[in-house]
């Protein structure tokens, strides 16, 4: 994978991350910022429970969508933004555990659209049981900041 355009590429993605309301509701984390890989991590609390007590599939889709978009916002140009065009979830487990770990990672960086994956384990007493892979399509926004 080609090095972003951008070299200041990790503070812009935390600037983004901290404007980003949506993942402060749920009260998520970035732990990681690296060149095509993000990490977004989610302690479980009652408010984004279902009514099994699991964390919700929406949630997890959350964290996924947002980790994956993440990593491909750290390949692009400063002056670009990213935004998803589409994904697609597989739920493998119940996201049960003290805490979510949603791991971004960009498969193929282009000038247009980045395909990008993230994984979702939850974390019960020290173990990562995988409970959701996402696939996901990101279109670049050439000279379209964020608000």
């Amino acid at each position: 994978m080609t090095r972003s355009a951008d070299p200041h590429f990790a503070a812009r993605v935390r600037e983004s991350f901290q404007r980003q309301s949506a993942m402060q509701l749920i009260r998520a984390t970035l732990a990681v910022v690296e060149h095509g890989r993000t990490e977004i991590h989610l302690p479980h609390w009652p408010g984004i429970e279902q009514q099994h007590g699991f964390v919700h599939g929406a949630i997890v889709g959350a964290i996924a969508d947002s980790a994956a978009g993440y990593a491909a916002m750290t390949v692009v140009p400063a002056d670009a933004s990213v935004l998803s065009v589409e994904y697609k979830v597989n739920f493998l487990a119940p996201a049960a555990g003290q805490s979510l770990i949603a791991r971004g990672r960009v498969v193929r960086p282009g000038r247009t659209l980045i395909v990008a994956t993230a994984e979702v384990v939850a974390v019960a007493d020290g173990k990562e049981t995988a409970c959701a892979l996402m696939q996901q399509t990101i279109m670049v926004m050439h000279g379209k900041g964020e608000r």
